[in-house]
């Protein structure tokens, strides 16, 4: 079942994928994490592995940037794969002042300046938010790790170079963090009825000017990944939503 994007035979991935944007993120964790993990895909270079975490079959693939990429990659996942969860674990930008580099937070909702929900013809404005079967997971994963991880509103913003330098304005209506992709990830898991959670560790902040590096994206947010492994070992008490949502062409 190979697509222009993911040369994976089907059942290649399991039920749950954890989606890093980054390529090299996927390979540490994969690396790191997962026994026995095999390479699935590599089209583009997007690296996706499949392999076990405490006896349970996890996959590891990275997004790319911005709502179109993880938008062609989390839809083909959903409905052409059957993978059932899909959890972001990637980078933010803090714009509240309550957080520090390295932390962890974990999106709620995404707010957006994305155009993405708009092809779905709908009356009014869509508000688009994560799985609370993932997110209450995602919670006791931190509980359990020790991680405090604050919970609420991201802003998946389209521009990375804002112009408008508009990303502090979220924060008046009280978005932690911003990103690029769960807004997108959110929609296709409404649309395909599946599930879908955002989780970030802050790697700069527009409120301190503080940021690291990227060898320190690419390997230093473990929390983030072992909450994430977690939630991938508890999502196997959910139902099968193979056959369910919706696969139509757009």
């Amino acid at each position: 079942m190979a697509t222009p994007h993911n040369s994976a035979e089907l059942g290649a991935f399991a039920k749950t994928v954890l989606m890093p944007g980054d390529p090299l993120r996927a390979k540490f964790i994969a690396e790191t994490f997962l026994e026995d993990a095999k390479l699935v895909n590599n089209v583009r270079g997007i690296h996706g592995y499949t392999g076990t975490y405490k006896g349970t079959p996890v996959s590891v693939m990275a997004s790319g940037m911005g709502c179109p990429s993880i938008g062609i990659y989390s839809y083909e996942l959903f409905t052409m794969y059957g993978v059932d969860n899909i959890i972001r674990i990637g980078s933010a930008g803090a714009i509240s002042p309550d957080l520090k580099l390295r932390d962890v937070v974990a999106g709620m909702g995404a707010c957006t300046n994305s155009s993405f929900a708009q092809q779905y013809r709908l009356p009014g404005t869509f508000a688009p938010i994560c799985s609370y079967d993932l997110l209450a997971f995602a919670t006791e994963a931190a509980k359990e790790l020790g991680v405090r991880m604050p919970v609420g509103n991201l802003f998946s913003s389209d521009t990375f170079y804002d112009a408008s330098a508009s990303s502090m304005e979220w924060a008046k209506m009280g978005c932690m963090a911003v990103e690029m992709e769960a807004a997108a990830l959110y929609c296709n898991a409404a649309y395909t009825h599946k599930r879908a959670l955002a989780i970030c560790s802050i790697s700069d902040s527009l409120v301190t000017g503080e940021e690291l590096d990227a060898d320190e994206r690419q390997n230093s947010f473990t929390n983030m990944m072992k909450i994430a492994l977690e939630i991938a070992v508890k999502a196997t008490k959910l139902p099968d939503l193979a056959g369910s949502g919706n696969s139509a062409s757009k």
